[in-house]
């Protein structure tokens, strides 16, 4: 498996995947293709964040993408969404991923990553409650489902409700 940033080329294969990852019997397509689709065009979209993986023959098998978001004025990112297609799952593709981009974003500088998911999943890549970091969630009810992964450059004194790109709040 390789993991690389998107393309343009990579962008079909991309929403499939997505579409393949998160669609049910009754959505046909998923919210995290619209909002997928709503992220490439706003000012939040970072390039050098969205990743791909490549399966045996040179497949998207998986995508991840972390847009700009912030911390009151601090710039930091949000990750999501992850879509692993469904006959790669449990094969490292979401964990390859995961540790890919936190990575990508700690060389860009990133203070920290912010996500709404499951701790039991996040918690392997140091991911805890944004609580305790005192970095709030956009909506309260969220609770332990919102956790923030700090990088090399977080600093602890930075506190505040975290804000996703735009197209979070409306999609």
């Amino acid at each position: 498996m390789l993991i690389r940033r998107e393309t343009p080329a990579d962008v079909p294969a991309v929403r499939a995947v997505t579409a393949a990852a998160f669609a049910g019997p009754e959505t046909p397509v998923p919210v995290e293709v619209t909002l997928l689709d709503e992220l490439r065009t706003c000012d939040g979209w970072l390039p050098e964040l969205s990743l791909v993986a490549l399966g045996d023959k040179d497949e998207v098998v998986g995508h991840v993408v972390c847009t700009r978001g912030r911390v009151g004025t601090v710039p930091a990112v949000g990750l999501g969404p992850l879509g692993v297609h469904p006959g790669h799952r449990r094969r490292g593709v979401g964990l390859a991923l995961v540790h890919t981009v936190l990575g990508a974003a700690d060389a860009l500088g990133e203070p920290l990553v912010a996500l709404l998911g499951s701790p039991a999943y996040y918690g392997r890549f140091g991911f805890r409650a944004g609580t305790d970091h005192g970095i709030a969630a956009p909506d309260p009810e969220w609770g332990e489902y919102f956790q923030v992964r700090t990088l090399t450059a977080h600093d602890p004194a930075l506190r505040g409700t975290f804000r996703y790109a735009e197209p979070f709040e409306r999609v």
